[in-house]
């Protein structure tokens, strides 16, 4: 794995659990796995991050952080990874959620007006819901899932090429 690419940009994990404003988690910053780049600990965190990236609630960089805790993955990957779900991409994902939803429910999905106002938004806001919430977690479960799974592979594939490449430049 490019490791040297991760940890350039990681930040150091004494710095964090010495920080004034997390100090309250006591010991609980201090599992090497929480920092560590190995492969269940960047897939944890790969899986945590995209899970956490699909809900529609705010604060998802704290609930990747506890997730990521709890499962101990590598802490600053699952943080990051939740800014897919940014202010430019946010429309795009949650309506894709939303329609994942409403396939999965049965039900008509919605079409936007050709001008969308706040009064269309709240007189909507309770058929739509449902789906988006519904939607929203079975993506993230699913991505979640899957970026685990592709990560663990991902990482044996690379660490038996480099073990080819070594042994093909030793003969």
């Amino acid at each position: 794995m490019p490791r040297r690419l991760f940890k350039r940009y990681m930040p150091d994990p004494a710095s964090i659990r010495e920080h004034k404003s997390l100090r309250f988690l006591g010991t609980l910053l201090h599992d090497p796995n929480l920092w560590h780049l190995n492969r269940h600990s960047v897939a944890r965190a790969m899986a945590v991050g995209l899970f956490a990236a699909f809900l529609p609630i705010p604060l998802q960089m704290l609930l990747a952080a506890a997730l990521s805790i709890m499962v101990r993955g590598n802490i600053p990957i699952a943080v990051s990874l939740v800014w897919l779900t940014n202010p430019i991409t946010m429309p795009a994902v949650f309506f894709c959620t939303y329609q994942t939803g409403a396939w999965l429910m049965d039900v008509p999905a919605r079409t936007l007006p050709d001008e969308l106002t706040w009064a269309w938004i709240s007189n909507q806001l309770s058929t739509l819901w449902q789906p988006f919430l519904l939607g929203s977690v079975v993506t993230g479960l699913v991505l979640g899932t899957l970026a685990y799974f592709v990560t663990m592979a991902y990482w044996r594939w690379w660490v038996a090429r480099q073990w080819r490449r070594r042994k093909k430049s030793r003969k």
